[in-house]
């Protein structure tokens, strides 16, 4: 452009050469301020955390910056205060808005954690009901916060740390521009070399060559070109982390863009990962309170997680019906079941096949028929006897998780034609679990290694793939995948670390979201080179038969502008109206 308006005014042609650099400076002046406002989002994203704690200490309390800040201290958060600090709560109640960090759009309540110090040595591992945030909003209550991190290493520290440098990140796309313009540059260069010397081969003056040439020279700089993709690129990544979504970088956002296939794991992903008493199935004769009383009192005595799940699901179904009843002789029968002794009888609870091992157990066929029916739907089963007596059987399973089946249609919607589940779960377990969220493939009984063999498999057959886990199990499997994305990063050192695409709160509504976000990205990436590519083709030749300096940068640094413009949309990008309508409470977290 430069040399453009110095071959102007060496012609001169003054004015032409003042409006060449007075259109260049006013569109980079406006592309500048069109780009900082990208900018300006994620520095918002350092500010949400306030600059001062109240620090008690020796009975009273004072005000000190949040960087003096140590491990272990106290520090109060008053009510609608913002939280200056990663930590655990020691004293109060309250809820908490998490939206800045996780997108979570409704408040988490928070009570004292039993043991803080516990809770301080394996933070990312502490009850969410028991931990908070820098940046995010205290509630109504006012609350007392043990802090586990400094400053400079609080996960929103962390997070805008990781968006900064995504900035600098390539994408596959921004990769090809540059290797473009590596090859395009030069010939640019040459054509331009060249037709200053047209007037020895067309009868011209010299001064009409050079002309031609500087407008030449104007109308091929690939500005737009080069802005197209980054602007594009740093607007996601500003977007998804104002929804609680990280993203690390143009790469993941791009692939995640342009992919149809997503594998899932079961267990904390797909599911609660915690078993419930899903069935309740009485013999013949015998009330059901009778079945789940004796249940309850035996189970109540281990602390295996189904019997945990048997205790909590009988409390929850008697209600007031429990009867106090007494288990003695309890003994853990080892890959089986339960022993114990309730009123002068012997009562065993477990496996069906520990039936077939004990003296006179034969199952009848009618609760072995409904054991099948239940182990057929998906639930781990446990037979209960009392003395000579069958009770009847227990259906336990690990619940799909609230919404997990709306936020695979709405993936459905977007574009993702596989969805696959890899778990170490038996396959009946699998498929029930994969019918019931609406899946299109289960794969189970999957060991560690069996599961990186899964997602090769899947590279193999349908190209790009992308894995979602919880960052730490399955860090293996989602380091082999196209992008790895992560659910409930927030505070955990490894999802975040491990993870391609971090989701910031336990929510696997955001996970559409985070799609959606990345094809937005995708086409307006497409658009943008479409542009900035095809105004440079129509004004090349244009220049070369006559088109004039100015109009030539008229054009230029509206595309330029326009590219812009393009990529900024991202940064109001909504989840379409019409998937939010059947989402149930919590799915739209994202959105916060």
């Amino acid at each position: 452009m430069l040399v453009a308006a110095a071959g102007a005014a060496a012609l001169g042609e003054w004015a032409e050469g003042a409006l060449l650099l007075f259109l260049f400076s006013l569109g980079h002046s406006l592309e500048h301020y069109a780009m900082g406002r990208a900018r300006r989002a994620i520095e918002a994203l350092a500010k949400l955390a306030p600059e001062t704690a109240t620090l008690r200490r020796d009975g009273g309390t004072t005000e000190v910056a949040v960087s003096a800040l140590q491990i272990a201290d106290i520090i109060l958060v008053r009510p609608n205060e913002r939280i200056a600090a990663d930590g655990v709560v020691v004293v109060g109640t309250s809820s908490v808005n998490q939206a800045p960090v996780t997108g979570e759009s409704v408040p988490v309540d928070k009570q004292p954690v039993a043991n803080a110090s516990a809770a301080l040595a394996a933070f990312d591992r502490t009850s969410p009901e028991n931990r908070v945030f820098a940046g995010t909003i205290n509630g109504a209550g006012a609350i007392e916060v043990m802090v586990a991190r400094r400053s400079e290493q609080s996960t929103m520290a962390r997070v805008v740390k990781m968006v900064t440098e995504a900035e600098a990140q390539r994408s596959p796309t921004q990769q090809f521009t540059e290797r473009f313009e590596r090859i395009f540059v030069p010939t640019i260069l040459a054509l331009v070399t060249l037709l200053l010397f047209a007037w020895v081969v067309i009868d011209e003056p010299f001064s009409t060559s050079f002309y031609r040439a500087m407008a030449v020279l104007v109308a091929a700089s690939p500005c737009a070109l080069a802005i197209s993709v980054p602007s594009a690129v740093l607007s996601g990544v500003a977007r998804a982390g104002h929804g609680g979504v990280l993203v690390k970088g143009g790469g993941p956002l791009e692939n995640l863009g342009t992919l149809t296939s997503i594998a899932f794991d079961k267990t904390g992903t797909l599911t609660e990962g915690k078993p419930r008493l899903t069935d309740i199935v009485a013999v013949a004769g015998v009330d059901e309170k009778e079945l789940l009383n004796v249940a309850l009192a035996v189970e109540a005595q281990s602390d295996h997680p189904l019997a945990i799940a048997v205790v909590s699901g009988a409390r929850e179904r008697l209600g007031t019906g429990v009867v106090t009843i007494i288990a003695s002789n309890v003994k853990s029968i080892t890959g089986r079941g339960i022993q114990a002794q309730v009123d002068d009888e012997v009562v065993h609870i477990g496996k069906p096949v520990l039936f077939s091992e004990l003296p006179d157990s034969a199952l009848p066929a009618t609760l072995a028929a409904e054991n099948q029916r239940l182990v057929d739907g998906g639930r781990s089963t446990m037979i209960v006897r009392k003395g000579q007596r069958f009770l009847g059987v227990l259906g336990v399973m690990d619940t799909p998780r609230p919404g997990a089946a709306q936020v695979m249609h709405e993936l459905r919607a977007l574009g993702i034609e596989r969805l696959i589940m890899i778990s170490g779960d038996n396959q009946q377990v699998a498929d029930a679990i994969a019918t019931s969220v609406g899946l299109t493939e289960a794969q189970g009984d999957l060991m560690p290694e069996q599961k990186v063999d899964a997602i090769k498999a899947l590279r193999a057959k349908h190209g790009k793939v992308a894995m979602v886990g919880d960052g730490v199990n399955d860090a293996p499997a989602m380091a082999n995948s196209t992008v790895g994305i992560a659910m409930g990063a927030a505070g955990s050192d490894v999802a975040l670390e491990t993870a391609d695409v971090a989701l910031m709160a336990d929510d696997l509504g955001q996970l559409p979201f985070a799609v959606g976000l990345s094809r937005s990205t995708s086409r307006i990436i497409k658009q943008n080179l479409w542009v900035s590519l095809g105004v440079v083709a129509v004004l090349i030749p244009a220049t070369i038969l006559g088109l004039n300096i100015g109009t030539a940068v008229l054009f230029h640094e509206g595309s330029t502008l326009l590219v812009v413009v393009n990529a900024l949309r991202l940064l109001a990008y909504k989840k379409a109206p019409a998937s939010q309508a059947s989402v149930p409470n919590g799915v739209l977290a994202a959105d916060a």
